[in-house]
């Protein structure tokens, strides 16, 4: 997996450069060379620290995986938006079919992450939280874990926009233990599945 590849070469590289004389250039070339292994063409504009944090902007020219069209589209829409105010859709804008979906869909990452153990809630709660979920979201996920949840049942008709939401938090639990099994593995890409298709039927 290339996670087992790249984690040991970044923390090289993050140990490399606490001892470098030359921080700042070299940053910039290591965080232009951590966005490549995805793909992504970027160059670092600016680079500034405080208050502990590293602050960075970029330039990002189309990842190497992304269609012609798409990325287009991508820079036509940001230009379009520029100056205008946007209401994105959050969690706290589902209704409450969409909400328990999503609770359904994060309890069964949960229960599939560790095949034959149940996941222990003080464990997960905590991690769960780093997530952004608020009280009744998590409320929900706890009671979601009493019973055994279906993928199936749980992808079919699913909202695009709960897809969407619920993948790059569904891809932080599933990395919980640092791997991706079979069936997280199958459930990301259902989700990520559900937005292709609604993007396909605009």
């Amino acid at each position: 997996m290339l996670s087992k590849i790249v984690r040991p070469m970044v923390q090289t590289q993050l140990r490399l450069l606490a001892n470098s004389q030359a921080t700042r250039p070299t940053l910039v070339t290591t965080v232009a060379q951590w966005l490549g292994f995805l793909g992504v063409r970027a160059q670092v504009t600016h680079l500034d620290s405080s208050a502990g944090k590293i602050h960075i902007a970029l330039t990002v020219d189309k990842p190497e995986a992304c269609d012609e069209h798409d990325w287009q589209q991508i820079v036509k829409n940001l230009a379009a938006a520029d100056g205008e105010a946007h209401h994105h859709l959050t969690i706290a804008d589902f209704s409450p079919q969409q909400q328990s979906r999503m609770q359904r869909l994060l309890a069964y990452l949960l229960q599939v992450g560790n095949p034959g153990k149940k996941p222990s809630w003080d464990e997960v709660y905590p991690q769960l939280q780093h997530l952004g979920l608020d009280e009744t979201m998590l409320l929900g996920v706890r009671s979601a874990l009493k019973v055994p949840q279906d993928l199936d049942a749980l992808i079919g008709d699913l909202d695009a926009e709960v897809a969407a939401i619920a993948l790059p938090k569904a891809v932080s639990i599933a990395m919980m233990d640092h791997k991706v099994n079979r069936s997280e593995d199958l459930a990301l890409t259902s989700l990520l599945n559900a937005i292709k298709a609604s993007s396909a039927a605009e």
